[in-house]
C-alpha cells in the first residue's frame, strides 16, 4: 500500500482539502497497481515535470482547471505493469494507454476527495498523455495550484529521477 508520509505544512498557504484528495486518490490508484509510493514534498507555484509521461486531464463543474499526472518512464513502466499484471521493459503504446488510465483513476479519486468541499468539481474530460520533456504548460492567473510529489519504492530504479511521481491540481472557482 502506498504511504503519504508528509503533512500539508499550514505556512504554504495551500488547502489542505486538495492535498488529503491528491493524497489519497494516489494510495488508491497505487494499490490497484500493487505498487508503493511515499510522499516526499510539495509546492504551490509550478515547477518543471521530472518525467516524461504526463497524463493531463481537464475538470469543471463549479470549479474549472486541470489535473496532471506526471512521472518518469520507470515509474510508469512499474505502475502500469502492476495494473495489468504485466511487466514492461519499454515504453510502448499499452503502457502509455496505462498512464492514461491511472489518470483516470487519479483524478476520479480527487473528484471524490473534494466532493462536497468548494473545491469540488463534476465532470472530467477524456485524459490526454503527452510523452517527452521540454515543454511547458502555462496556467492562468488566479489558479489554485498544488502539486504533491511522490517517490516511488522501485528497486530497479537506481537515480532518483528514475522514481518520481507527481500529481498537480490547478483549479480556479467559477
Amino acid at each position: 500500500m502506498a504511504t503519504a508520509s508528509v503533512t500539508c505544512p499550514a505556512n504554504l498557504g495551500t488547502d489542505s482539502e486538495l492535498f488529503k484528495a491528491i493524497a489519497g486518490a494516489v494510495e488508491s490508484c497505487l494499490t490497484m497497481c500493487d505498487t508503493r509510493a511515499r510522499c516526499v514534498g510539495m509546492s504551490t507555484v509550478p515547477t518543471r515535470d521530472p518525467g516524461v509521461v504526463t497524463g493531463l486531464i481537464g475538470v469543471h463543474g463549479d470549479v474549472s482547471g486541470f489535473i496532471t499526472v506526471n512521472m518518469a518512464e520507470h515509474v510508469a513502466r512499474s505502475a502500469v505493469g502492476g495494473l495489468l499484471q504485466d511487466r514492461f521493459d519499454t515504453l510502448t503504446s499499452q503502457v502509455i494507454d496505462g498512464v492514461g488510465e491511472m489518470t483516470n483513476i487519479i483524478s476520479g479519486g480527487i473528484k471524490n476527495g473534494l466532493s462536497g468541499t468548494p473545491w469540488g468539481f463534476k465532470f472530467v474530460t477524456v485524459p490526454s498523455v503527452i510523452v517527452g520533456n521540454n515543454y511547458q504548460i502555462a496556467y492562468a492567473s488566479g489558479l489554485e495550484y498544488l502539486c504533491v510529489t511522490f517517490e516511488h519504492q522501485n528497486e530497479d530504479a537506481l537515480l532518483l529521477d528514475q522514481r518520481i511521481l507527481q500529481v498537480a491540481v490547478s483549479l480556479i472557482r467559477l
